[in-house]
């Protein structure tokens, strides 16, 4: 019964937050792509080639590539996500974060920790990281880490965001998100 209460009360804090938050953190789960129905090893599906290939800058954008990590991640294939973002520019704080995120839902919070570190020296300002670092605190039985990220996250104007609303409800229910 806590779960389903704590559930319901979390779809109606996610029902008002803006679809898009700081440093790319989209409050949607991804929609499934030929990516994640189709591709096996890390690899992409490529529209224009009509099939799933190795990912690389020359036939993605950094953002198609990123929108493939993300729809990845959300399914679950972890290591897949991980060779995609081998192949992106990795001072860039999104992939970084993807990196902390791929590596926590892995089981390995310590490396998870050090990515999400990284993210947030580069831009300090990425909340999705916070976000994500706070509830792997959370997991850890770390609350008063998680706190002092979301106070982070408030600082830096995100209140009202999916980063701030997923991390207040993980500190306050236990239960951590996926995307």
């Amino acid at each position: 019964m806590r779960l389903l209460m704590a559930t319901a009360l979390a779809l109606q804090t996610f029902a008002f937050a803006p679809a898009v938050s700081a440093a790319g953190g989209d409050s949607s789960p991804p929609k499934p792509t030929n990516t994640t129905k189709k591709c096996l090893f890390g690899r992409v599906y490529d529209e224009a080639a009509g099939r799933c290939v190795k990912p690389n800058k020359t036939n993605f954008s950094e953002e198609q590539l990123y929108q493939a990590v993300r729809e990845l991640a959300y399914d679950g294939q972890f290591e897949n996500a991980q060779d995609v973002l081998r192949v992106m520019d990795q001072d860039d704080d999104r992939v970084l974060t993807y990196w902390g995120f791929t590596y926590r839902k892995m089981g390995e919070a310590e490396l998870a920790n050090t990515y999400y570190q990284r993210a947030i020296e580069t831009n300090p300002d990425n909340i999705l990281a916070r976000s994500y670092m706070g509830q792997g605190y959370v997991t850890e039985g770390k609350t008063e880490l998680a706190i002092t990220q979301w106070r982070e996250i408030k600082a830096r104007g995100g209140e009202g965001t999916w980063a701030e609303a997923s991390l207040r409800e993980a500190i306050r229910t236990g239960l951590t998100y996926s995307y």
